[in-house]
């Protein structure tokens, strides 16, 4: 694979697909928006982080895997989960501390996972679940199965001692692993050249003899090609690929952050690209009516609505289940 990559939606790819991608955006974006609403109500313990603008990368890179491949992302990570196909009333009731929450309530906002999709976990430590990816991808090499894993992480963490463990051990080892850095320019509040040397973190895989490849993180079909061609290298035995996607986020890093360190107008420049609006061109091209996905937006914040209400009935978790799902 080329150090750079740009391209539109492959014809290989059928148009319900494609509006699949749509539909899936359009309900991760509702979802973000709500969580947002649900913090501001007080609705939310802790402290939310919302993936807004970055739907491209999550959907693109997700819907390139099988159901039983594996995935694990950061605290960053609603997105990403609902992507490999947890439900969104689940998500929400986690998210709320609900007792049929995807962890019962216990994970939050963090650290949601449902294994049942493949999505062994958010980490809210930076780059710790680098690591752990090694670990389910040499087991998919010690059964002899072709499953693949595939690892989001932020710009941030290609500093951490992890990374660069992570991908050394993948690269001696040829372990079936997809690294992909959602690459928004910002660690936590810094831009990122004032803490990483290097303009593009593309060419750290070279270090570990393994292919790079630097695309557009707005463009959904972009992404998916390219993690479609890293997930046909692992899975055929051929090694890790490392793959940067330049996004962005819309909020600040966190609830607490209204995101005043950024240069003026350097939102606005992103959102005249935001990956819903680009997909539906791509889409409008391709001869589906806007009707269509005036449609399809309607029902996917019918859906997500409806998903809340159900998560905002559910029970709190009994005070006795506290101690339960605990090792010692």
């Amino acid at each position: 694979m080329s150090k750079t990559a740009s391209s539109t939606v492959p014809a290989t790819v059928p148009l319900e697909e494609q509006l699949e991608w749509q539909r899936a955006m359009l309900e991760i974006r509702f979802f973000e928006e709500e969580c947002h609403r649900m913090f501001a109500r007080g609705l939310v313990r802790g402290s939310t982080h919302l993936a807004a603008g970055q739907e491209a990368v999550n959907v693109g890179a997700c819907r390139a895997l099988r159901p039983t491949d594996l995935m694990a992302c950061t605290y960053r990570g609603h997105a990403a989960v609902l992507a490999k196909g947890a439900p969104l009333d689940r998500c929400f009731g986690e998210i709320l501390g609900k007792a049929e929450g995807l962890c019962r309530g216990k994970g939050g906002s963090m650290h949601l996972t449902d294994m049942s999709v493949g999505a062994i976990g958010s980490f809210a430590i930076i780059g710790a679940h680098l690591p752990i990816v090694l670990g389910t991808a040499y087991a998919e090499v010690y059964r002899g199965s072709d499953g693949v894993s595939l690892c989001f992480f932020g710009d941030g963490s290609t500093n951490i001692g992890a990374f660069h463990e992570s991908l050394n051990l993948a690269a001696i080892w040829k372990l079936p692993v997809v690294f992909v850095c959602e690459n928004n320019l910002y660690g936590e509040f810094s831009p990122i050249a004032h803490t990483t040397p290097v303009d593009e973190l593309v060419v750290r895989a070279d270090a570990y003899g393994m292919p790079g490849v630097r695309i557009d993180g707005m463009d959904i079909g972009v992404v998916h090609t390219t993690v479609s061609e890293a997930v046909a290298r692992a899975r055929a035995g051929e090694g890790p690929t490392f793959i940067e996607a330049m996004t962005y986020r819309y909020k600040g890093h966190s609830r607490a952050d209204p995101g005043a360190y950024r240069p003026e107008g350097e939102l606005e420049r992103w959102l005249e690209r935001d990956p819903l609006i680009l997909h539906e061109r791509a889409l409008l091209a391709q001869g589906v009516e806007q009707t269509v996905l005036d449609e399809m937006r309607a029902t996917a914040e019918r859906t997500v609505a409806d998903a809340l209400e159900r998560a905002m009935s559910w029970a709190d978790p009994a005070p006795e289940t506290r101690l339960e799902d605990v090792y010692a």
